[in-house]
Order: C-alpha cells, then sequence, then structure tokens
C-alpha cells in the first residue's frame, strides 16, 4: 500500500530589524515543528533591515535547507511582506508569525489539528488581555475596534493578531485581492471563510523593540476604515447637508430682525467664529475626501507592493 505524503505547513515569518529575535524565534519554532507530523519550511520575509537579520537568515538558510528568505530592496512595510509571503509559499497550511516570539510557537501543533478536523478553514489567535500595554493605547485599540466593526463589512475581533493558520484555499483568496492599500486583519475578516477564534495570554517581546509606535499605529487604523468603509464619506456629505440647512436658518433670522427691527446684527467676533467654525467643518470633510482620493491614486499606479533583491528560494518572482 503507497504511503499517504504529510502535509506541509508554511511559516511566513516578516522580519525588520530583528537581528536578536530570530535565532530565538528560530531554535524555539524548530522544537515545535520537529514533534508535527508535517513537513514544513520557514519563509522568513527581511522587510529592508538595517542591521544584521539578512546575514542572520543566509546563515541559518546555508545550515538548514527548509529555511528561505525573501529580502527586500527597501522597506515595504509588515503588509507588503505578509502578502509576499502568501504569494510564495507552497504549504497546504499557511502561518502568519512575527519573530519577536510573541506569536507563541507552541501553539502551532493545536492549530494544525484544529484545521486538520476539518470543520474550520482557519484559525486565528486573539490576546484574552492587554497586559504590559500602555493604558492610552489600550483604550484606542478597543474603540478602533468597535469602530471599524460598526462601520464595515470586516469583521475585525478586539485583541485578534496577524498570528493565524489558514488552508491552502483562504490563502489562495487572499493573494488573488491584490488591491496595493492592504490591511490584512481587514482583508481575513471580508473574505469570509469558517475560522476558530484561539485566546492566549499577552506574551512580550523575547529581544529588540517594537516597531509600532503610536502614531504609526494611528495611520493604520485610519488606513483599515478608509480600506473597508464608506462611512467617512457619508459623515462629510451630511456635515455638508447639515451646515448649508443652519446656514440657511441663520440668514432668515438675519433678514427677519433687519426688516423687522432695522437691526443689523452687529457683533464682527460671533461672525469670524460661525465663520472659523465652517471652514473647519469645510476643511475635516475635504481632508476626509483627500484620503479616498489619495488611496485611488495609489492604487491608480498600478505599482509593485514589493521588490525582492535577495532570495534563496526557486521560482520567486522579484517583483510582486
Amino acid at each position: 500500500m503507497e504511503k499517504q505524503n504529510k502535509a506541509k505547513l508554511s511559516l511566513v515569518i516578516p522580519c525588520f530589524n530583528e537581528e536578536q529575535a530570530v535565532p530565538i524565534f528560530y531554535e524555539e519554532t524548530t522544537k515545535v515543528l520537529a514533534t508535527m507530523e508535517c513537513e514544513y519550511e520557514l519563509l522568513f520575509v527581511d522587510d529592508g533591515s538595517k542591521d544584521g537579520t539578512l546575514d542572520i537568515l543566509t546563515n541559518l538558510a546555508s545550515k538548514d535547507d527548509k529555511v528561505y528568505y525573501l529580502s527586500f530592496s527597501r522597506n515595504f512595510g509588515k503588509e507588503s511582506a505578509i502578502y509576499a509571503g502568501f504569494c510564495n509559499a507552497d504549504g497546504d497550511y499557511v502561518a502568519v508569525m512575527d519573530a519577536d516570539m510573541q506569536d507563541p510557537p507552541a501553539l502551532l501543533p493545536e492549530m494544525l489539528k484544529i484545521l486538520q478536523d476539518g470543520e474550520y478553514d482557519s484559525v486565528a489567535t486573539r490576546r484574552m488581555d492587554r497586559k504590559g500595554e500602555p493604558p492610552i493605547r489600550s483604550w484606542f485599540a478597543r474603540r478602533f475596534y468597535q469602530f471599524i466593526n460598526k462601520v464595515s463589512d470586516a469583521d475585525v475581533v478586539d485583541g485578534a493578531r496577524d498570528f493565524r493558520m489558514m488552508k491552502r484555499e483562504m490563502v489562495d483568496s487572499i493573494v488573488g485581492m491584490d488591491e496595493y492599500n492592504r490591511f490584512s486583519k481587514g482583508i481575513f475578516g471580508w473574505i469570509g471563510f469558517r475560522t476558530y477564534w484561539l485566546p492566549y495570554e499577552n506574551v512580550e517581546r523575547v529581544a529588540g523593540e517594537t516597531k509600532w509606535s503610536f502614531w504609526k499605529l494611528f495611520k493604520y487604523a485610519v488606513g483599515g476604515i478608509i480600506n473597508f468603509s464608506e462611512v467617512p464619506l457619508n459623515i462629510a456629505s451630511w456635515f455638508g447637508v447639515v451646515m448649508t440647512f443652519l446656514s440657511f436658518v441663520f440668514l432668515l433670522f438675519v433678514i427677519f430682525r433687519r426688516v423687522c427691527f432695522g437691526d443689523p446684527v452687529a457683533g464682527w467676533a460671533s461672525t469670524i467664529c460661525v465663520i472659523v467654525f465652517i471652514g473647519g467643518i469645510q476643511l475635516f470633510c475635504m481632508g476626509i475626501m483627500g484620503q479616498y482620493i489619495a488611496k485611488t491614486y495609489t492604487e491608480s499606479k498600478h505599482r509593485p507592493h514589493y521588490i525582492i533583491s535577495r532570495t534563496n528560494k526557486d521560482g520567486v518572482g522579484i517583483i510582486g
């Protein structure tokens, strides 16, 4: 009787200046993978690191034929790194993990078993708490998840991590969405498929510093809302309608006082305040529309998501 081939698991690991964390990640993850009944590959995506991350990856690849790396010509961002990994992963199952050990490798066997049972297409992780995170950052994060779920079709769970494992069909669907402005958490929810949510306690970074400042997270959140919702545009439209109505009412009030009482409605200060307020609303609305126009502009140029300068994986396209 012919022996059945083992399933293959691809791990996609985006890296940006993670020279301290990569060796620890590799050692701990390979220990876990060795206990699993599956073939595997480690696909590291070097997102234009400025430290010794690429040197460490090339060294690991020279010693282990299951280690592959894609090195970008510059920093294209984590979203592009995840997309490049999905485009070049060969496994029947594909997982995306951070190299800083905040995504526990010990969860991989359980995630694979859930998928192999057949009921789910994806196993996603979510933090049960935000221990160790600044309170103001946690507050804004929770408000973001509440807001985006109300204004969009994307199902984004509070505390959701990028750490998840998916079947090949789901990964192919994600790769098929080749939009330039990517928001993976929203894409995961938008495409559907049956997802099992696996909770775990928050884990601190094993080495190095986070690359996500408050300002970067804020821009990332705004980009996610713009990519998956038209509500901000509708808000801008309603602002215009309301302000037009209020201006018309104020005009009638001025005419009424002038005709009935001969009062020219003196008071330049109040007039200036009204003008400044309306001007601020107009600029705010123009800013919202500008965000959508900017997204449309970048999409229309059809630039590549990434450019690969070095790799040890056969059949990889340099531009993707």
